[in-house]
């Protein structure tokens, strides 16, 4: 091997370090799900898109007026087959929402079909919005 490419080779390997730090960092960081919010007079419902999770991979937690929703990727891959390459680069999904006084939180449902997380957040009655009916004097 000449000198020349004993010191290129010796330059590359930082260069490979900092692509494998940097490999290793996204698949530590979660996916941000997007998120569709809607709101009616009894409740909130979180529609949030979570392809390759399962509902035995799937955490909705609410503790201090935090919701959590948190979910592995388990991608199925047929027997004898590894993927190469993926455009999905983060392993996980994490969102967290902060929910104001009037979500009751014992009443929180959820559930997953398709990858697509629904939750919903019911209102505590005293939030409700109610028709009150005026009589007429």
């Amino acid at each position: 091997m000449s000198e020349v490419q004993r010191v290129e080779n010796r330059e590359l390997q930082p260069e490979r370090a900092a692509n494998q730090a940097a490999e290793q960092g996204w698949r530590d960081r979660a996916i941000v799900p997007p998120v569709d919010i809607f709101e009616q007079d009894d409740a909130v419902t979180i529609l949030a898109d979570m392809p390759g999770v399962t509902p035995e991979s799937l955490g909705v937690e609410v503790k201090d007026h935090t919701l959590s929703i948190e979910g592995e990727i388990a991608v199925q891959m047929p027997e004898g087959v590894s993927a190469r390459y993926a455009d999905l680069r983060g392993s996980r999904y994490a969102r967290y929402f902060t929910l104001g006084d009037e979500i009751d939180t014992d009443g929180i449902e959820g559930t997953i079909h398709h990858g697509v997380l629904n939750v919903r957040l019911p209102k505590r009655d005293t939030h409700r919005k109610r028709r009150i009916e005026i009589q007429a004097t």
